[in-house]
């Protein structure tokens, strides 16, 4: 039986190897990859995700699920909404993500899991969370459709699902937006991590994630109601927000 292919940056992967080289491009950036968010955003990932967190209409006491939260950004200021009578919970299918962000909660004084596994495969209850969360890591996983399933899955009913991805950029910002995502992203890659080949991984992987309102469709699809986005950075980052009702 043929495997099927899915998109891995432009290149046409078998969906059996996707997960793999994705794990490859994340081992390899994992020691550099705040410093390389500060520096390819100029900072402006800490507003996104500032963004992200009021959205969330978090309250003290809540439960938070951070899908692929890797370094644990989202987690840390979730963790501070809820305070100590709530409960966040890390994930990433990436050990070597995983470990930096556990090590952060932990230089925090925040005691919470950190949980190793596949967002299309959630090891949790139905209908557990406040709300669930992923950020700049949908576009990695090979059945988005699958895992936004299992995301609305473990939501509670009144719940919420935030997406926080890179998205269509405003058309006339496009040819600048295009040269710096190709020209500059790699090259500075090499300088900082060494490897120039995830950063090009990572331009390539924005052109093939879905548009704002393809993203949106596919929540509502998923089963999540009253789905709405909001554009960052004129459309180069998107929050989409959808309930559980």
């Amino acid at each position: 039986m043929t495997d099927k292919t899915t998109h891995f940056g432009y290149q046409e992967v078998p969906e059996s190897d996707k997960a793999r080289k994705v794990e490859g491009v994340f081992t390899s950036v994992a020691r550099r990859y705040d410093l390389m968010n500060d520096l390819m955003s100029a900072g402006l990932h800490r507003l996104w995700k500032r963004f992200a967190v009021e959205q969330s209409l978090l309250r003290p006491g809540q439960r938070v699920l951070d899908v692929a939260g890797g370094t644990a950004d989202l987690a840390r200021a979730f963790a501070k909404k809820v305070g100590p009578a709530g409960n966040v919970v890390l994930t990433d299918i990436n050990a070597a993500m995983l470990g930096i962000g556990r090590d952060r909660l932990l230089d925090d004084g925040a005691f919470m899991p950190a949980v190793q596994c596949d967002a299309e495969k959630l090891p949790f209850a139905a209908d557990y969370f406040d709300c669930v969360s992923v950020a700049f890591g949908l576009r990695n996983m090979t059945h988005k459709d699958a895992a936004l399933g299992e995301m609305f899955r473990v939501l509670r009913p009144g719940g919420r699902l935030l997406v926080l991805e890179f998205s269509r950029v405003w058309k006339p910002l496009q040819p600048a937006y295009d040269a710096y995502s190709f020209n500059v992203l790699p090259k500075l890659g090499e300088a900082i991590t060494r490897d120039a080949a995830s950063y090009r991984y990572l331009a390539e992987s924005i052109r093939m994630h879905p548009d704002q309102e393809s993203l949106k469709h596919l929540m509502e699809q998923a089963g999540l109601e009253r789905v709405e986005f909001f554009n960052l950075a004129a459309g180069v980052v998107a929050l989409h927000r959808g309930y559980k009702l």
